[in-house]
């Protein structure tokens, strides 16, 4: 069994990096991109200050559709564009989003979330999903969590085989 020692981080970089030695150990030696996931859904949910909901969204036929997570009951389908997931699904930039309440269009799956990150999730140009991550702390996320949590995306795509109707 893999267990999660605490996590004693005096800054974010340090955070990140020992989230993404925890992410490298769980999904290296088997590469099933569900389970993988679902993996990295309960590493950012159990690792992360201040977030209530951690999870993915992928990529299938024109629009995203839930995949692995951790919190609250979610939307199962977002459309390009639409919301801050959609948004980042389109743009392929990340997403960081201080008062989703300002954020035109937002989905509130969860009505206590203030705050927003989203990763998109690309491999060999293609879109795969997005890393979703919302928090009920008003601007919880900055520009290190994009640097750390774009490391961690960078480590799925490294180690997850993803089915083929993904890349």
């Amino acid at each position: 069994m893999f267990e999660i020692k605490e996590i004693n981080a005096g800054n974010k970089n340090e955070l990140y990096r020992q989230i993404n030695n925890y992410l490298t150990a769980l999904i290296s030696d088997d590469r099933d991109w569900l389970a993988g996931l679902a993996n990295a859904s309960a590493l950012l949910y159990q690792t992360l200050p201040d977030i209530n909901w951690a999870g993915f969204y992928l990529w299938k036929g024109n629009e995203l559709v839930l995949g692995p997570f951790q919190g609250k009951p979610a939307c199962i389908r977002i459309g390009p564009g639409r919301g801050v997931c959609g948004t980042a699904a389109e743009t392929r930039k990340v997403q960081i989003v201080d008062d989703v309440e300002k954020f035109p269009g937002h989905i509130a799956c969860d009505i206590a979330s203030r705050s927003e990150i989203v990763v998109p999730i690309i491999k060999n140009q293609r879109l795969i999903g997005v890393l979703d991550i919302d928090s009920p702390v008003k601007a919880r996320f900055d520009d290190e969590d994009a640097v750390g949590l774009s490391e961690f995306v960078s480590i799925l795509n490294r180690y997850l085989n993803w089915p083929e109707n993904f890349i």
